[in-house]
């Protein structure tokens, strides 16, 4: 029996042991000379477990009594978390190299929130949920003030950190009031217990989980520290919290709503609901004044935040299936745009501001056009695959009964439509400038940026496979 169990969380475990016998080994060595190789070696870790993770998973089995569920939902998460890990550590490693912040603990501590992520997406119990939550977030706040010479990365880490302790607060005080109502922490038996309704008590419990969710996704109006914290981390450390973490809470919210509360699922839609249209009109009226390109994402992450949970606010198997494909071709649009962001450098330094792109569809039409191609996909502009992920959750709010919800959700887009258009306006009609940008000649930025651009306009053939993937998880988990 714990065998088996085990054996249901061996790529966590492989992960966990990986990261200390790393730390162990470094620390006996000249630690920071190992950190480049410990960079590579982790990214194909990943990746290996994600092949893995993808290709021999099958079925759906429970471990330590249905604390840990591996379904085909989990992997589909675990599989995206991994993937876009390792493509955030393969990018970061020159730039963290060249600026002396590439540390041998920066890829443990991601491989630790890593684990963290996977145990969250695969948590079938409120205990083992927030475990992997801690585990995530602990690790999380060190990368984000890892430049410890920097007053902004230092704020960054003490804002996250301030802010995710206020939000697991409200997390457990919402499963300690759901453990006093329901009788358990396990989710199936939340479930039956909320077969005959939710009492005034188990909807205050719920309540207070999503606010506890809410601020992991950064949905407004819980998202306070996500514009500083994007600012001031690294930019690489940005670009890993626009990826990966956004999944494994997308993935634990839609678990948690599905699994322990899908029998009553008229009592947290509207929740849902509001906190996707808070978060797609704030995000991108907030966006439209921004200079820095960095802040610009975090208020362009919660608006894209808003438009995932109108697909978890549909409350259908569709839904959620919605809401997957979202967050990949979300992710994947993420990983290019940050490679073009980590690649902006003038005289040897990182520039953020967005004027600094004037003309420079004139120094590099290449990447100026690639990144053309990600903004447009980004504002949801036909044929680009972006489009296609709006389409998906537009259609899921409007089967599941929440037209309002999708008529929002097209006027929000076409606000956001407005601030990728302004970068794209800057790179091609924007004002001649003496000091243009340096010509960034990293090969690794250069293929993220140009592979990412062209999944966007191939990937509408068929989307990779990953519609069909996306609804055998979603089945698996709102059945």
């Amino acid at each position: 029996m714990i065998s088996a169990d085990l054996n249901t969380i061996l790529p966590e475990i492989i992960l966990a042991v990986y990261s200390m016998a790393a730390l162990l080994l470094a620390v006996y060595t000249t630690k920071d000379k190992m950190a480049g190789l410990l960079t590579w070696v982790t990214a194909a870790l990943f990746l290996a477990l994600a092949l893995w993770i993808g290709f021999a998973g099958q079925g759906t089995t429970t471990a330590f009594g249905g604390m840990i569920v591996d379904d085909a939902y989990a992997r589909f998460a675990k599989v995206v978390i991994l993937a876009s890990a390792a493509a955030v550590l393969i990018m970061s490693e020159s730039y963290m190299a060249r600026r002396d912040l590439l540390r041998f603990e920066y890829p443990l501590l991601i491989a630790l929130a890593v684990v963290g992520m996977m145990v969250m997406v695969a948590a079938g119990d409120l205990m083992a949920l927030y475990m992997g939550l801690e585990l995530q977030s602990l690790a999380l706040y060190v990368v984000a003030s890892l430049r410890r010479d920097s007053a902004k990365s230092t704020e960054a880490g003490l804002k996250y950190f301030v802010l995710g302790a206020l939000s697991s607060g409200l997390l457990l005080y919402g499963a300690s009031l759901t453990y006093g109502y329901a009788g358990t922490t396990l989710f199936s038996g939340i479930i039956e217990a909320t077969s005959d309704g939710v009492s005034l008590g188990l909807l205050f419990g719920l309540v207070f989980l999503m606010a506890g969710f809410a601020f992991k996704v950064s949905a407004a109006p819980f998202h306070m520290w996500t514009p500083d914290v994007y600012e001031g981390a690294p930019t690489p450390v940005t670009a890993f919290f626009a990826t990966a973490p956004k999944m494994a809470a997308m993935g634990l919210f839609a678990r948690v709503v599905h699994d322990a509360f899908g029998g009553s699922v008229g009592d947290w839609q509207q929740i849902v609901a509001f906190l996707s249209v808070a978060s797609m009109f704030i995000g991108g009226i907030a966006a439209i004044g921004q200079t820095d390109i960095k802040r610009l994402m975090a208020y362009s992450s919660i608006a894209h935040m808003g438009f995932a949970l109108m697909g978890l606010a549909a409350g259908t198997a569709f839904g959620v299936q919605a809401m997957l494909i979202y967050m990949a071709i979300y992710i994947a649009m993420n990983v290019g745009t940050f490679a073009f962001i980590i690649s902006m450098e003038k005289d040897g330094r990182p520039v953020t501001d967005i004027a600094s792109l004037n003309m420079y569809s004139k120094a590099e039409p290449g990447k100026a056009l690639a990144m053309l191609v990600l903004l447009f996909s980004l504002a949801g502009v036909p044929p680009m695959l972006g489009f296609f992920g709006k389409f998906y959750v537009l259609r899921a709010a409007v089967e599941g009964g929440l037209i309002w919800l999708a008529i929002a959700g097209v006027v929000a887009s076409v606000i956001g439509a407005f601030y990728y258009l302004r970068i794209v306006y800057y790179m091609y009609f924007g004002k001649d400038q003496d000091e243009a940008l340096d010509r960034n000649g990293s090969p690794v930025l250069w293929t993220f940026l140009m592979g990412s651009a062209v999944v966007m306009l191939v990937g509408v053939v068929n989307l990779f496979g990953v519609e069909p993937i996306a609804e055998a998880a979603a089945l698996a988990l709102a059945n």
